[in-house]
């Protein structure tokens, strides 16, 4: 599963290349700022290699709950490194979000070793996933978006490739060709590129509570494609984690 990983990352750096030299972005790097990105990258890849391997080993329900307590991470990493801080009462709406998908996904407390070993690949991807987050928002005065992006995600590419050479195999037919290019475009060249900006804007607790909600997206669209209708249990995490994330975005003006 890992080579998917990798040509999702490889793919989205050819996208991020083109648009870099459409715009005439210069992506050179010296030898030290290789090194970052070299450790940037490594983070990277431990985010997507743990996070699949969580959902091999464990439910869907624990993967997603657990890896969703990214949020709580990012704000401890965020305040202890970058110092800044966010009002105490926006704790509650990360509860709340962290609440929902829990809710929403049916986590349940059943535990067996092969579980458990995925339940702590899911944190383990968390705690890459707010470093991920952290370092984004700490170079967004050093390098352009289009550079960074293209170089983490690059280097992530070349560490998931050493994952995945134990089973290593290159996509046989042209609909899974299709497949990996979709996934470079769009959650990669335009999900995490997004994500990447809007940490350079905003605090980056808010920008993962927000991409939380992917989850939400994803149930109406199963709900107008596939005529899967939610859930009492999915309908209401899903207003948790709404009124949650309203809470975090609400600002105090008193």
């Amino acid at each position: 599963m890992a080579e998917i990983a990798f040509f999702r990352m490889l793919i989205g750096s050819f996208f991020i290349f083109i648009a870099a030299k459409a715009v005439k972005v210069d992506l050179s790097i010296n030898k030290r700022e290789l090194a970052r990105f070299l450790l940037y990258g490594l983070v990277t890849s431990f985010h997507f290699f743990f996070y699949i391997g969580s959902v091999l080993y464990t439910t869907i329900a624990h993967s997603l709950s657990l890896v969703y307590t990214a949020p709580i991470m990012i704000t401890v990493l965020t305040s202890f490194l970058l110092k800044e801080k966010i009002p105490r009462y926006k704790y509650i709406g990360i509860f709340l979000v962290i609440l929902g998908i829990i809710i929403l996904t049916g986590f349940e407390v059943k535990l067996t070793p092969r579980m458990i070993l995925g339940d702590v690949m899911a944190l383990l991807s968390a705690l890459a996933l707010a470093i991920y987050s952290v370092v984004g928002r700490s170079e967004r005065k050093n390098f352009p978006l289009l550079k960074y992006v293209f170089w983490v995600y690059f280097t992530s590419a070349l560490f998931l490739l050493v994952w995945a050479l134990p089973s290593f195999t290159m996509p046989s037919s042209w609909t899974s060709w299709l497949v990996l290019v979709l996934l470079g475009l769009l959650p990669t060249t335009l999900g995490h590129t997004l994500y990447n900006a809007g940490i350079r804007y905003i605090h980056p607790t808010y920008a993962n509570l927000i991409s939380t909600q992917e989850v939400t997206g994803g149930v109406l669209l199963g709900a107008i494609i596939f005529g899967e209708v939610p859930g009492m249990s999915t309908v209401a995490g899903i207003l948790v984690m709404l009124v949650g994330l309203g809470v975090v975005l609400l600002e105090n003006t008193k």
